[in-house]
């Protein structure tokens, strides 16, 4: 059964899709009402999936998907939206989101979308469908304009990415250099950010590739 948290700053909205949600097969595993409680809880949960609302206090959801990614790797994010804009849907995918999705489809579509998710594809609502070209020709321009700025790394993040390339868990890093796991973990969410990245793997390939670490 796919693990979900769903993510909302309307309580009532929230209760009522988890409710649908739970009675269409899915397995509501934790909710949350702002950003920063989501990614908490993602890191304790470690859900299949993410149903993240755009508009929230605090931090946006297009802001909080890397950071979401970063502490629990195997969850794939879909955002759910009243924006149609082309911008904000391409600031989704740079971050790492596998969905994008209007919220005014009926919850059956919806269901369609959150499943194909969780097999392994993306999702997005046919108005958005439509407009992926245009985000696709964004997406390539700015991967364009981020190989010409390469970033820099410093001493400890290098040091962290040569640790994660041996394979090794936060915890275990953590007590090599005398860190907190929190530590080791924030370090993380800061060489993703940095490298415009979503997961460890891809960092420790960029790494190697740009001869910042090399492997044992």
């Amino acid at each position: 059964m796919t693990r979900l948290l769903v993510v909302d700053d309307v309580p009532l909205f929230r209760a009522g899709i988890t409710s649908a949600l739970n009675e269409a097969g899915f397995e509501v595993v934790g909710e949350a009402g702002n950003a920063e409680d989501a990614v908490a809880q993602a890191e304790v949960l470690q859900p299949d999936l993410v149903l993240l609302d755009v508009l929230m206090p605090g931090l946006s959801g297009l802001d909080v998907v890397g950071k979401i990614v970063a502490v629990s790797e195997q969850s794939q994010v879909i955002l759910l939206t009243g924006s149609e804009s082309e911008e904000d849907m391409l600031s989704a995918i740079k971050s790492g989101a596998r969905g994008y999705i209007v919220k005014d489809m009926p919850f059956g579509n919806l269901v369609d979308l959150i499943r194909a998710v969780a097999d392994g594809g993306a999702a997005f609502s046919p108005k958005m469908a439509g407009k992926m070209t245009d985000v696709l020709r964004q997406l390539l321009r700015h991967q364009e304009l981020f190989k010409t700025r390469k970033p820099t790394l410093t001493g400890r993040e290098i040091e962290v990415l040569q640790f994660v390339a041996r394979g090794m868990t936060s915890k275990e890093i953590g007590e090599q250099l005398f860190i907190s796991e929190n530590t080791v973990k924030n370090h993380i969410r800061n060489i993703l950010d940095k490298l415009g990245l979503h997961s460890r793997n891809e960092a420790v390939l960029y790494a190697v590739r740009e001869e910042f670490i090399t492997l044992d």
